[in-house]
């Protein structure tokens, strides 16, 4: 057994705070991760972790102390299905997204979310740079 895996598998969760354990793609049958109970149109439904899954990623982060990763388990059986959005919600969202898109200058929809930086489109802030480039 690899130091790796001992080291990450802990299904009575002595080591963990309670929380069983389980190495990266070792964890049983009938527990899934957030996820991938969206992925299945499921979701945790209030239900407290029944593990988690560990693993250390081979990234070094800066800001996290520890390589060392976790992602916690729900059971399937409690799953809920996921909510479906309304009507007057998906509207609220057309509307939203339409805004972030709509360049406030030349009032054109673009492909495309306004940078908040330049505050306008592309092709605004390119030509207002090219007159304040001119004078």
């Amino acid at each position: 057994m690899s130091r790796g895996y001992r080291a990450h598998h802990d299904p009575e969760g002595a080591r963990h705070g309670g929380l069983p354990t389980w190495p990266w793609r070792m964890a049983p049958d009938g527990l899934l991760t957030r996820r991938q109970l969206a992925a299945a149109g499921l979701r945790p439904g209030g239900q407290q972790p029944a593990g988690q899954v560990c693993w250390t990623s081979r990234r070094y982060s800066a800001r996290r102390q520890s390589r060392t990763r976790f992602a916690l388990l729900y059971r399937v059986e409690l799953a809920l299905p996921r909510r479906e959005p309304s009507v007057a919600q998906l509207i609220a969202l057309a509307k939203a997204d339409s805004a972030r898109r709509t360049c406030p200058t030349c009032v054109q929809v673009m492909g495309y979310v306004i940078p908040r930086s330049l505050g306008e489109c592309l092709d605004c802030a390119g030509r207002a740079g090219e007159t304040r480039g001119a004078a």
